[in-house]
């Protein structure tokens, strides 16, 4: 009994991971508004019930595959900052500058699936999770930065934002791994007031 259960338990996983890759596959070239759920399930070579088994549908898709990234990106930047510690680095603007450069790393080796999130093409209220995602990130640089309220915390997060948004909508991949270089450049160069 229990072998059953492990191989149903492993073709419930793979099938979700299935549906995940149709789902980015699909919003990536169709965008959330024109994509169905028909070509999600039709790409994953799944059925209609197997998806709603997952997910309660289409958002959640979207929400799901954005929760993912979010993590790999936050995953990346914490080992990059923790890096540069166990280097024995201690300055809180070269640790952010670490962590920037890993995200924008993260972005650019996930170009398509960042420029999706960033094209305001997603589910109603999307906008909302953005800006608290931003808020949220604007805590962790104000802990790093031992400054709870700061006008260099909000230029900080708001110039890697803008960078962040350039780099993953520029369809020159070159001319983006330049401006994210620059840009972490320039945001090296900002001292508190």
């Amino acid at each position: 009994m229990t072998s059953v259960t492990a191989r149903t338990s492993e073709r419930g996983a793979a099938t979700r991971v299935s549906l995940l890759a149709a789902a980015r596959d699909t919003f990536v070239a169709s965008g959330f508004a024109e994509a169905g759920v028909t070509d999600v399930v039709a790409r994953a070579g799944a059925s209609v019930g197997s998806l709603y088994h997952h997910f309660s549908g289409k958002a959640d898709l979207y929400l799901t595959l954005f929760d993912e990234f979010q993590n790999r990106q936050a995953q990346r930047t914490k080992q990059a900052v923790q890096a540069a510690k166990a280097e024995g680095e201690t300055d809180p603007m070269r640790l952010f500058v670490a962590g920037a450069r890993a995200y924008l790393e993260g972005c650019l080796a996930e170009r398509e699936l960042a420029a999706l999130f960033l094209r305001g093409d997603g589910p109603p209220g999307f906008e909302v999770i953005m800006r608290d995602r931003l808020r949220q990130w604007a805590k962790r640089n104000a802990a790093l930065f031992e400054d709870d309220e700061g006008a260099l915390v909000v230029v900080l997060t708001g110039a890697l934002a803008a960078a962040v948004s350039e780099v993953a909508l520029s369809e020159d991949e070159t001319a983006s791994r330049r401006l994210a270089e620059d840009a972490l450049t320039i945001i090296g160069q900002i001292r508190r007031p």
